[in-house]
């Protein structure tokens, strides 16, 4: 019996140091971080209902090295576009006036939502050092085709891309390192 109880132990144990999370925090808290050791926030804008988003929980954000760039180099939020929550972002509140508990399906976007310019799910939303919004990436993105947007922005290297040319040559020059 104490065999088998230490050797679901070890198994629960490989499991967990296996299994990789990004360490999601709130907007409020990532702006809080920024004020002592700036980064980056990526913001990950889903909805209950968003197939999409649910293969990106799966298929992206749990990925090992996915997960391992987002909590060293970025603050990540998760921020339900259709939920109640209250958010504090530079110091104006935003809320969903039209949020119904009732329903079980989608609800009204929330007001943070429509103040992001974000209208398809899933949306990944980057922000600067000082909390600034710097672009919206809407659609699924697997490891490979995030670790671009990634590098783009962890390194701050879209301020020197002002042509879809640009861009081009950004992408030519890329080489992944992400595993799948």
């Amino acid at each position: 019996m104490v065999i088998i109880r230490n050797l679901v132990l070890v198994l629960l144990t490989i499991n967990s140091i296996n299994a990789q999370e990004v360490n999601w925090i709130s907007i409020e808290k990532a702006q809080e971080l920024q004020k002592t050791n700036p980064k980056n926030i990526i913001m990950d804008i889903y909805t209950d209902w968003c197939g999409p988003c649910k293969l990106m929980d799966k298929n992206t954000f749990q990925n090992e090295d996915v997960a391992n760039y987002l909590n060293e180099n970025f603050y990540a939020v998760k921020f339900n576009a259709e939920g109640n929550s209250e958010i504090n972002y530079k110091g104006k509140v935003y809320e969903n006036p039209g949020y119904r508990k009732t329903t079980s399906i989608r609800n009204s976007s929330h007001n943070f939502t429509r103040y992001l310019g974000v209208n398809g799910y899933p949306t990944i939303v980057f922000f600067d050092k000082d909390a600034n919004p710097i672009a919206p990436i809407t659609g699924y993105l697997n490891p490979q085709q995030i670790e671009i947007y990634l590098n783009l922005f962890k390194n701050e290297k879209y301020l020197q891309i002002k042509s879809q040319d640009d861009f081009k040559k950004f992408l030519n020059g890329f080489e992944s390192k992400f595993k799948s």
